[in-house]
């Protein structure tokens, strides 16, 4: 089965086709520079150009840089502002066209259900975080298998700093880092997330994990197991044609790609406890 993903990025907006039954993109991906300023209805321009490339008629799945529940950007930290209390899955749907309709995650999460699904925290049951590294840094948590949605870890504090304004990948290329003195910020900041949640598992992803020899072999001192994740920059649109298969913003996928059951009067997505399903 194919189904679209989007993922939209504080650099880059990305996506392709995805054969759900592999895991994998079923044509090359297409990407397009992230406006600046990264308005929303010039990432929406974007993300029509991304799909309109493919002439992908169909559910669509897209990820955002930020929290997001029942389809509203809630958080933007490296976007426009105007993202903030938007119904983006409503934006988005209408810039598509009724033949498109659109399911928004947050992208690290999207990235965590495709990672524990298909790539590196397959099979894994205790506490796996999932982080994207880039223009931030995006988490994933998961415990027992569950996703507990939205946690952003890229803004814990660090230092006296935002973390990801530390040890992102935009940061190495912004203050011409040397992988050694990088791997060295990343490292505190594992070791701060491992302090607080004991994870036996750190999923590193993002464009930098195509390059992962270079600096984890770095990184000492963590308890937790440190491995690349498997489907690298990709497993955002993966997760995001994850979502669209899932069918509704409200009741999130399992990692096994199936839909949810359908959802009680509540939205789960707004419960402190998450997406009940997310990676049964």
């Amino acid at each position: 089965m194919r189904v679209f993903g989007v993922d939209i990025g504080g650099s880059g907006i990305k996506g392709a086709p995805v054969d759900l039954e592999r895991g994998d993109l079923a044509d090359e991906r297409y990407k397009v520079l992230t406006p600046h300023p990264a308005t929303p209805e010039a990432v929406a321009d974007c993300v029509k150009q991304v799909v309109d490339h493919f002439g992908w008629s169909g559910p669509v799945g897209a990820t955002f840089p930020g929290v997001v529940t029942g389809g509203t950007t809630r958080t933007a930290a490296n976007v426009d502002k105007g993202w903030i209390g938007l119904d983006a899955a409503g934006l988005l749907s209408g810039r598509l066209g009724e033949s498109t309709p659109v399911t928004l995650l947050n992208d690290a999460d999207a990235a965590g259900l495709a990672e524990m699904q298909y790539g590196a925290g397959r099979g894994r049951t205790g506490t796996v975080i999932v982080l994207t590294l880039g223009t931030g840094i995006g988490s994933a948590v998961f415990t027992g298998g569950r996703l507990v949605p939205n946690t952003e870890l890229g803004h814990l504090e660090l230092h006296g700093h935002d973390a990801e304004k530390r040890a992102s990948t935009k940061v190495k290329e912004d203050e011409e880092l040397s992988w050694q003195r990088w791997a060295h910020r990343v490292q505190k900041y594992l070791a701060h997330v491992e302090m607080l949640f004991s994870p036996e598992l750190f999923v590193i992803g993002g464009g930098v994990s195509r390059k992962a020899e270079k600096f984890l072999p770095l990184i000492e001192g963590i308890r937790a197991e440190i491995v690349p994740a498997q489907l690298q920059n990709d497993a955002g649109i993966v997760g995001a044609a994850m979502a669209a298969h899932a069918g509704r913003a409200a009741a999130p996928p399992r990692a096994d790609g199936g839909p949810s059951p359908a959802p009680p009067a509540r939205p789960v997505v707004d419960s402190p406890v998450g997406w009940p399903d997310a990676a049964r």
